[in-house]
């Protein structure tokens, strides 16, 4: 039965203390290669991928990854305990820190599939999903789920499915701090409507201290992280951290007490227009790839004019390194032209 003891604070050394969260259509590998330039220590997620597409799908293209990724965990949606037992050994086989399983998306298409957050009013096959996966890999098994869906806000719901799956055999939960609403919002208002009860998800930590407990969704600044951490024992990051990137240049120092490998945002630029000439050496366009590193001058005086170099059309023909000379002098100019008129670096940071 779980207790009412105080949970002890999360040490720096765990994997979960801070992570960045599974997000279709972004979180690919080159996002994670990305990442990987700001911060070493922060695990990283995949997208999710689905178990008929790894079982009848491209397995390469939804599973290589760069080496320079780890920590990396695996995202599955599906629902079917031999199917997502099957995918776990390909995780494992793949070099995969992790595989974790989605029971928190709240999409119709997803819920179509009979996965995502519609699963979390089946624990019993949740369970049977987590055992045949731990019975079949040694890497850790973990659920990332709501908090509730719909209008069921009672904590004994999510205590509950908690302890069913801990029961069988996980011991590692993400908790996004929100109910799923299964209809009448999009994902987009999954994600804003449902009010956070980070209360809630402290309380399970209390209940269930043998546990490791990560808390998601509307964290942004680096002090509300510091804050969650001494109630949780790890803190998820999504869509901040895509868009603010330069922020994770500090989180090895600040959480893990390590040095991060970032020195500058004009170093990083240049370590990722380097990947940006392999990508295009491998026969991929460049691109899609440079779409995750839009954000890198947030904030900053130019910012403005070097994403809209980076996204114009006509010079997706030339090398990175053309582009990025144009990017650099393009964002120098305009910084300089507001210092001159005394206008402030922030402007033009939208």
């Amino acid at each position: 039965m779980p207790t009412q003891e105080e949970p002890t604070p999360t040490p720096a050394s765990s994997p979960w203390r801070l992570s960045v969260a599974p997000m279709l259509d972004w979180t690919d590998r080159h996002c994670r290669r990305f990442h990987r330039l700001l911060t070493r220590q922060t695990l990283l997620y995949t997208e999710m991928v689905t178990t008929g597409a790894l079982l009848h799908g491209d397995q390469p293209r939804h599973l290589d990854f760069n080496e320079e990724e780890h920590p990396v965990a695996l995202q599955l949606g599906g629902s079917e305990p031999a199917d997502l037992a099957a995918c776990a050994k390909l995780a494992e086989r793949w070099g995969y820190d992790e595989v974790n399983l989605n029971c928190g998306c709240p999409s119709e298409r997803v819920q179509r599939g009979a996965f995502g957050a519609c699963l979390m009013a089946e624990p019993d096959l949740v369970a049977d999903g987590v055992k045949a996966m731990r019975d079949a890999v040694g890497i850790p098994v973990t659920v990332k789920h709501r908090i509730g869906i719909d209008k069921i806000e009672s904590y004994d719901f999510v205590r509950d499915f908690v302890g069913r799956i801990a029961d069988a055999g996980c011991e590692v939960f993400i908790v996004h701090a929100r109910n799923a609403w299964l209809k009448g919002l999009s994902p987009k208002e999954n994600r804003e409507v449902p009010p956070l009860r980070y209360a809630l998800v402290h309380q399970l930590k209390r209940e269930f201290p043998h546990l490791t407990i990560v808390i998601n969704g509307g964290l942004k600044t680096d002090d509300e992280i510091a804050e969650q951490l001494q109630h949780v024992d790890g803190v998820m990051v999504g869509r901040q951290a895509y868009h603010e990137p330069w922020q994770m240049a500090g989180w090895d120092e600040r959480f893990f007490g390590t040095p991060g490998p970032a020195q500058s945002r004009e170093q990083v630029e240049q370590a990722w227009v380097q990947y940006l000439e392999r990508v295009v050496e491998s026969g991929r366009p460049w691109p899609q790839a440079m779409r995750h590193a839009l954000g890198l001058y947030n904030g900053l005086g130019g910012a403005r004019r070097w994403r809209q170099i980076w996204s114009d059309h006509k010079l997706k023909a030339l090398r990175p390194g053309e582009v990025a000379l144009q990017a650099a002098q393009a964002r120098a100019q305009q910084a300089g032209m507001r210092s001159a008129t005394g206008v402030g670096p922030l402007a033009d940071a939208a």
